[in-house]
């Protein structure tokens, strides 16, 4: 759609200029286990039964929080007015900025901190100052010290985002005392799984704001329901710097029972994932990753290589949180806590499997065999024995489309494509003619030469113990690799004979079984590579094979999961620890 707006009186304010709109990370390799962005365990099923009556009934008319707003005023030991039910945490500090800032106000956080705070503070005219804190103890000394005449707000976020530390009240009264003019802003959105809530210690001081969520621990994210806990006053400010009816009747219907009906729910939950930050953060330490104490449902470590790992665990099917535009964030990841033992137990081997591989997996053809001159040939050579003419391109695309990984089959299939049906037996039969030779002319095997150094697949043999898993008949993938005298490079070879083609993850569980390990990288130039290698529980990477365009292979493969695509399989050395 054009746009007409060009008065640049109509323009969005200068504090919005070069300010982009907040957006989840997008990821193209396919995810079923997201821990980057902290949701909790979620209501019971009947929990959702129980407020459908209710939602019938009051669907049709605009939401009334009092009495959601008066159960959280007795949860919290303040009086009703002193509570305002918001659209999440998010709402309530974003209210709070547009009644404490305008230009010539500023606001004190720390840094790294909840990526909202800045906008909502620059989005009400005000300015940030920040205040490191990385690690260690709350720096509220140094931002005491930082506040000035134009202080109107000092925020913090405890348990910290995305670090999980957290402060005291110590801090808060230093706070409160240095910058008494200021509105003291407690962020306590993941305050259920620290080890102190200190949310009525708070608000025994004045000018103290505290915003709470049921996003994190209580699993509503979905339902965009928090509140804001503060003296009267202010929250009748924030009231009126909002929309009326900010928080839907269904989720107000869906909180309040599950702040009753759920509580041992969440408790369990919330005792679940206090154990898995000391279980994530002693394995990341064993893994050679520095961890971060946590108070929150996640660990924020440092990597040698971060978006390595992020890609590896995405190869998993696992999402964690990278930082790729924050300059001391680089080297970090944040993973959340599933809240669950089967997915603890898969994010522990995928974290093992991604960090310190115990052995390497290859498939063979286009991989550690050119076969652009010999199979793929053979496919080209044996249709146009049926007058069909099929193109390396049409063979590119039916590999990418997958089930590809029977050369005979896929043959046959391409023929069947142009309308002519051929039995697999006659099919395979010239097949193997052209590509095995018949005593009179060369077969097409001989074109076929080796794609990596005999002396690099023997380092990384020293190193870690290989495997082959082909499609291949034994006795061809023996003879390619009895001609280039790798065999001894590789302990384990699975072949056609062995176990259901890929992409059944079948044969790569066998070829680890025989290697007596569980936790490997493999690596391979097709789609059914990659989702056979995912569905055993192996790190995929991906290979653009001889003469395919690697920007295309990258994209197909990556979206079918591969961790990294590489231009050539050699290039696995630059990525193993």
């Amino acid at each position: 759609m054009n746009s007409h707006i060009d008065d640049t009186s109509l323009l969005p304010a200068d504090r919005l200029a070069g300010q982009r709109a907040y957006r989840r990370q997008q990821q193209v390799r396919p995810i079923d286990l997201r821990l980057d962005a902290n949701e909790g365990l979620g209501p019971d099923a009947s929990l959702l039964e129980a407020v459908r009556d209710e939602f019938r009934a009051t669907a049709r008319s605009y939401p009334d929080a009092a009495s959601f707003e008066a159960m959280l005023a007795r949860r919290e030991g303040v009086e009703p007015e002193c509570v305002l039910a918001t659209a999440g945490a998010d709402d309530a500090l974003d209210r709070l900025c547009r009644v404490m800032l305008q230009p010539g106000r500023s606001a004190l956080l720390t840094r790294p901190t909840f990526e909202m705070l800045p906008r909502f503070i620059r989005s009400a005219g005000g300015t940030c100052r920040e205040i490191p804190w990385m690690e260690g103890p709350f720096p509220a000394r140094a931002m005491a010290e930082a506040a000035t005449p134009d202080t109107s707000m000092l925020f913090v976020v405890s348990p910290n985002n995305p670090t999980g530390n957290v402060a005291n009240i110590d801090d808060l009264r230093l706070l409160r005392a240095a910058a008494p003019r200021a509105l003291l802003v407690l962020d306590h959105a993941y305050v259920e799984f620290a080890d102190e809530d200190l949310t009525r210690a708070a608000m025994e001081m004045p000018g103290v704001a505290v915003t709470r969520t049921l996003s994190k621990a209580w699993g509503l994210a979905g339902m965009r329901a928090g509140y804001l806990v503060a003296e009267a006053q202010v929250v009748r400010w924030a009231r009126q710097a909002g929309l009326p009816y900010a928080v839907s009747g269904l989720s107000l219907a869906l909180a309040q029972r599950h702040l009753v009906e759920g509580e041992d729910r969440t408790r369990r939950h919330v005792a679940r994932v206090r154990d898995e930050v000391r279980e994530i953060g002693r394995l990341l330490a064993s893994l050679g990753a520095r961890p971060m104490a946590s108070q929150a449902n996640f660990v924020l470590a440092r990597f040698t290589d971060a978006p390595l790992v992020a890609d590896l665990l995405a190869g998993a099917g696992i999402a964690v949180r990278s930082f790729p535009d924050h300059a001391e964030l680089a080297d970090c990841l944040r993973i959340g806590c599933p809240g669950d033992p089967q997915a603890m137990d898969r994010l522990a081997c995928a974290l093992r499997a991604a960090m310190k591989p115990r052995g390497l997996l290859f498939d063979l053809d286009g991989v550690l065999a050119d076969v652009s001159g010999s199979y793929r040939q053979a496919i080209i050579e044996t249709a146009a024995s049926f007058e069909v003419r099929v193109t390396r391109e049409a063979i590119a695309e039916a590999k990418a489309a997958g089930n590809a990984n029977n050369d005979w089959a896929l043959t046959q299939r391409l023929l069947a494509g142009s309308g002519v049906q051929a039995g697999l037996e006659e099919v395979t039969r010239r097949f193997e003619t052209l590509y095995q030779g018949d005593g009179r002319s060369r077969g097409l095997r001989d074109t076929e030469r080796l794609l990596v150094e005999r002396g690099q697949l023997q380092r990384w043999a020293s190193e870690r113990p290989l495997a082959i898993v082909t499609g291949r008949p034994r006795v061809d993938a023996e003879r390619f690799l009895d001609r280039f005298g790798i065999r001894e490079c590789f302990r384990v070879l699975v072949c056609m004979e062995d176990a259901p083609l890929k992409p059944d993850p079948s044969p790569v569980q066998l070829a680890m079984e025989r290697l007596g390990i569980e936790h490997a990288w493999m690596i391979g130039d097709t789609v059914d590579d990659v989702l056979a290698a995912r569905g055993a529980g192996v790190i995929p990477f991906g290979v653009a094979a001889p003469g395919e365009d690697i920007a295309r292979a990258t994209d197909t493969l990556t979206r079918a999961g591969a961790a990294r695509v590489l231009s050539a399989t050699s290039r696995l050395s630059e990525l193993l620890p």
